[in-house]
């Protein structure tokens, strides 16, 4: 019984050892797997900090490159800091300088002005003063001439007492035409005044008719010779006519209009100057709008000599006086270079403008000008505007 009991003990021991052993075994055994897994740890810790440890040194050498980049800039920023302080400096001495110079020349120029502004005004004066003289001279000659063709008159009337020839010129001085062209034609060839019917009211007006030159025909519309009348007119006269047909005059913007509208006209304008020179431009298609449309001047195809670029502005321009400003120019041209014409912005002509005697002709802004011709300073001598039917 005692040694069943020691055999009991004896396989209990040894049972007991068995699962001591087996436990210890799975511990052992769970102990290398955790050891096995923490050295697999440490080996991927190390690997990434290995790899950080490499982008550490790349971040370092680009952060120094950039270090040595930053100073770099940094040097170069100062030297610009340097030079532009340099050139401000530079700047603001020539600022000061120029602004000395500039109040300079601001300061002559007002001088100037006040000197201009003062001849000016001597000029404008001696500018009346001798267009008054000129006037008055002038109206004398005319006098003169009357007188004389008055007694040339009286001595052929009491040479050749005629009455029937007498009675014919008078009759034939009564015939009225449509114009010149229309005279010419019916066997009158003979410069001089003829009577013309204003078309569409039966009016009659006097006007110069040149049958000589280009073959004659022409209806003169305008003509400047020696000053006498006084071109810087309103509108009103401007529309009926005004002057003297046998020496200077305006036949009238409306008889103009009412021909060139009929039929095709051409327009010839004939220019002296002081010199002994003489020019012209002929346009072989020339009319007028109506006065509703402010007389607008219309023009093709130009030759001649006076000039290959028409000096008489842009067709399509309104007519301008002293009194009607229509003009492409804030200025008022009829009232700045006087005178009634197609200005556009003062444009290059001005037949209308001041007359001005020799050696007082050059140098005139308000002259009877023709810019493609004598330049815009210089004052023409004669101007003669005539018109005839295209199909002469």
């Amino acid at each position: 019984m005692k040694k069943e009991m020691v055999e009991i003990q004896q396989n209990a021991v040894q049972n007991q050892t068995a699962v001591m052993i087996e436990i210890g075994t799975n511990l052992l055994n769970q102990t290398a797997e955790q050891t096995r897994k923490l050295t697999d740890v440490e080996a991927h810790v190390l690997n990434q900090t290995t790899r950080l440890e490499h982008q550490l040194l790349e971040h370092s050498l680009s952060t120094n490159k950039l270090e040595r980049q930053i100073l770099d800039q940094t040097s170069e920023i100062g030297k610009l800091q340097v030079k532009n302080s340099f050139l401000e400096k530079k700047v603001l001495d020539m600022e000061d300088k120029h602004t000395l110079q500039v109040q300079s020349i601001k300061d002559e120029k007002d001088k100037l002005q006040s000197l201009v502004s003062r001849q000016n005004s001597i000029i404008e004066e001696l500018e009346k003063q001798l267009v008054t003289a000129t006037a008055n001279n002038s109206f004398l000659q005319k006098q003169q001439h009357d007188l004389r063709e008055t007694v040339q008159n009286l001595f052929s009337m009491i040479s050749t007492p005629n009455p029937s020839k007498n009675a014919l010129v008078a009759g034939e001085e009564q015939i009225s035409f449509k114009d010149c062209t229309e005279a010419f034609k019916s066997g009158l060839t003979s410069s001089g005044i003829y009577t013309l019917t204003v078309p569409n009211s039966g009016e009659e007006k006097k006007a110069y008719c040149d049958m000589e030159t280009s073959g004659g025909g022409w209806t003169i519309i305008q003509r400047r010779s020696d000053g006498s009348v006084d071109f810087d007119r309103t509108w009103v006269e401007y529309k009926m006519g005004f002057g003297n047909p046998s020496r200077e005059y305006w036949l009238g913007n409306e008889l103009v209009y009412q021909l060139t509208n009929q039929k095709q006209y051409v327009l010839k304008i004939h220019l002296k100057d002081w010199e002994g020179n003489e020019a012209y431009s002929l346009y072989e298609h020339f009319y007028l709008a109506s006065e509703e449309l402010k007389y607008r001047i219309n023009l093709k195809g130009i030759t001649g000599t006076a000039g290959k670029i028409s000096s008489i502005s842009q067709p399509g321009n309104g007519f301008s006086t002293k009194d009607a400003d229509n003009d492409k120019c804030i200025c008022k041209c009829s009232q700045m270079l006087t005178g009634g014409w197609w200005f556009d912005a003062c444009g290059p002509s001005n037949l209308n403008g001041l007359y001005y005697p020799l050696r007082q002709n050059t140098n005139k802004f308000k002259g009877i000008k023709w810019y493609y011709w004598k330049g815009s300073g210089y004052s023409l001598k004669a101007t003669t505007m005539m018109i005839r039917p295209a199909d002469f």
